[in-house]
C-alpha cells in the first residue's frame, strides 16, 4: 500500500501557468489510483491561492499546487501555517524549485512522486514576510518581470523570457544600495542583487555552487560592474554557481540581511513582484514538508559548504 493510500489531496489548479491549458483529468486520475482522494480548486490570481488553503486545510492531509514557481512560492506561508506536506506538478515556464528538488517535469511522472509519499523538508526564505523558494532580487531581474508580457511568456517560455532581456539591457543603469549582514553595512553600486534561499533560478542558473535548499542559509550576490555588456562574458558561470570568481560580483552567505536603496525599489521573488526596498531578508531552516525524490538524487554540493563573511567588491 501507497504511503499517500487513503490521504485527502488538495489539488490547486493555476489555469493561467504555462502549462495550465494541459488537461487534469490524468493527472487525477494517476493520483487517485495512487490512493488519494482529490478535492480540485482552481484559482486565478496568486493571493487568493494563500486564501484557499487557508479556507480548505481542514478538508486535506496534503496540498497539491499545480502551477510555475510563483504559484508555489504564494502558497508556501499558508502551507507553513497549515503544518500539511505540499506536493508540486510544474506547469510553469521555468520550474526552478522542481529542477532543485529533481521533480519530473513530465506531470505524471510528477503526480507518481506525489504517490510515492516520500517527504523532504526544505528551507523557505521571505523578504518583508513575503516567501520564496529559489532567488529574490532587486534591479534587472525586477525590471524584466515588471516587463514581461504574460503572453509572450505564455507563448515563447524561456525565448520570451531572453527577447524580453535583452530590451531590459540595453535601458539598465546601476543604483545605490546599502546591504547589512550581522550589523556591519556596506554601500555599493550595483545593477542587481540578488538573495537566493535554493539552487536554481532563471531556468537554471544557480545561485551558489554549493547552495543547498536545506543549508539554512541565505546566498547573495551584487553585480557591480562598470560595463554591464560583461555580462555575457560571465553566462557559464551563472549557470555553474561560480561568478563569485568575478571581480565584480559581490557575494555573501548569511542568514538575515537588509538591504536599503535611496528610493524604494520593488522586489521580485521567484519570478512575482511582492514588496520593495528597505527589504528585511530571512531564512526559515526546514520549514515545510515537500512530497520530492529522495535527496539522494537531489543535486549534490561538489565542495564543502562554509559561511562566507561580506566581501568587499574588487572592482576598480
Amino acid at each position: 500500500m501507497n504511503k499517500t493510500a487513503s490521504k485527502r489531496a488538495l489539488l490547486l489548479v493555476n489555469p493561467k501557468a504555462r502549462r495550465g491549458h494541459e488537461p487534469m483529468a490524468p493527472i487525477i486520475e494517476r493520483l487517485e489510483a495512487g490512493g488519494l482522494s482529490v478535492t480540485v480548486e482552481t484559482f486565478e490570481a496568486l493571493p487568493e491561492l494563500a486564501r484557499d488553503i487557508v479556507r480548505l486545510r481542514h478538508l486535506a492531509d496534503l496540498v497539491i499546487v499545480c502551477g510555475g514557481d510563483g504559484s508555489v512560492s504564494s502558497a508556501a506561508m499558508a502551507v507553513v501555517e497549515s503544518g500539511l506536506p505540499m506536493g508540486i506538478i510544474p506547469m510553469g515556464t521555468a520550474n526552478d524549485l522542481a529542477r532543485t528538488l529533481h521533480i519530473p517535469t513530465n506531470l505524471l511522472h510528477a503526480a507518481d512522486v506525489i504517490v510515492r509519499g516520500r517527504t523532504r523538508r526544505i528551507d523557505v526564505g521571505t523578504v518583508n514576510g513575503h516567501a520564496f523558494f529559489n532567488v529574490a532580487s532587486i534591479g534587472l531581474s525586477t525590471e524584466l518581470a515588471q516587463g514581461l508580457d504574460p503572453a509572450l511568456k505564455k507563448r515563447f517560455g524561456r525565448l520570451g523570457y531572453a527577447l524580453a532581456a535583452m530590451k531590459v539591457l540595453t535601458k539598465a543603469v546601476r543604483f545605490h544600495a546599502k546591504i547589512t549582514e550581522k550589523g556591519a553595512a556596506i554601500g555599493a553600486e550595483t545593477y542587481q542583487i540578488a538573495i537566493g534561499n535554493g539552487v536554481h533560478y532563471g531556468g537554471g542558473n544557480v545561485v551558489e555552487e554549493t547552495a543547498e535548499i536545506d543549508d539554512g542559509h541565505l546566498d547573495l550576490y551584487s553585480l557591480e560592474m562598470t560595463n554591464l555588456w560583461k555580462l555575457a562574458l560571465m553566462v557559464r558561470s551563472f549557470r555553474s554557481g561560480t561568478h563569485g570568481a568575478w571581480r565584480e560580483v559581490r557575494t555573501a552567505r548569511c542568514i538575515e540581511f537588509d538591504i536599503e536603496t535611496k528610493k524604494p525599489m520593488p522586489v521580485n521573488t521567484d519570478g512575482e513582484i511582492v514588496t520593495s526596498t528597505p527589504a528585511h531578508f530571512k531564512v526559515l531552516p526546514k520549514a515545510i514538508s515537500v512530497l520530492a525524490p529522495p535527496r539522494a538524487l537531489a543535486r549534490q554540493a561538489v565542495s564543502p559548504r562554509w559561511h562566507r563573511p561580506m566581501i568587499t567588491s574588487r572592482v576598480s
